[in-house]
């Protein structure tokens, strides 16, 4: 079980890790986008960490909300209203709940996803973040209802957005600023996928 002081923990060690990575996750953006990717996710994750710090004792649903609403606000390009709305519609999913298992996590992703899908009208195989993130999804699912425990799940789905990373530098480019540069994106690895591998794994690192 995840409970609210632990997802406090999880949301800072995401912080930290795209703080970490941010100058690699430009350089990823800087050859096929925008090449704003780390800097707009490092801004964005460091107005998170203030806000959730003052929520102790808050249901997970208002922290995955608050975190959403903060990462729209502050986080320039598409990644803002993407990654926003992924928590957002999590925190909605996982609204009232004080602690979570394997189960409230699928459902969370479930929402995650669909809220991407919603708002960046992409899917699987557009050299996006849904290249990482859905194959997570599935694997995490599957555990889940073999009767793994939430950290063997996690762990199943990390490995998953790893291999979907990898994907994404052997397929073109069709959504996003990457899809201007059509055949010439093939070869580089998306940023998002990578950005949402990252903070599976500092949530997995910090069960």
């Amino acid at each position: 079980m995840i409970n609210s002081a632990k997802t406090i923990e999880i949301l800072k060690a995401m912080a930290d890790r795209i703080e970490a990575e941010k100058d690699y996750l430009t350089e990823l953006d800087n050859e096929i986008a925008d090449g704003d990717h780390g800097v707009n996710m490092a801004k964005g994750f460091n107005a998170v960490v203030p806000k959730i710090s003052t929520m102790v004792g808050k249901d997970i649903g208002s922290l995955l909300k608050t975190t959403g609403m903060t990462l729209v606000s502050t986080v320039g390009g598409s990644a803002g209203p993407l990654y926003g709305t992924a928590f957002m519609k999590a925190g909605a999913a996982l609204r009232d709940k004080m602690e979570i298992d394997g189960k409230d996590l699928v459902v969370a992703l479930e929402a995650a996803i669909g809220g991407i899908q919603m708002r960046g009208k992409a899917t699987v195989g557009e050299k996006t973040m849904l290249d990482a993130i859905c194959p997570a999804y599935d694997a995490i699912k599957a555990a889940v209802e073999a009767g793994d425990d939430i950290k063997t799940a996690l762990t199943k789905g990390v490995d998953a957005a790893r291999d979907g990373v990898e994907y994404t530098k052997t397929i073109k480019a069709t959504k996003g600023r990457a899809s201007y540069i059509g055949d010439r994106s093939i070869g580089h690895q998306d940023p998002g996928a990578t950005s949402s591998l990252y903070l599976m794994e500092a949530m997995l690192e910090q069960l």
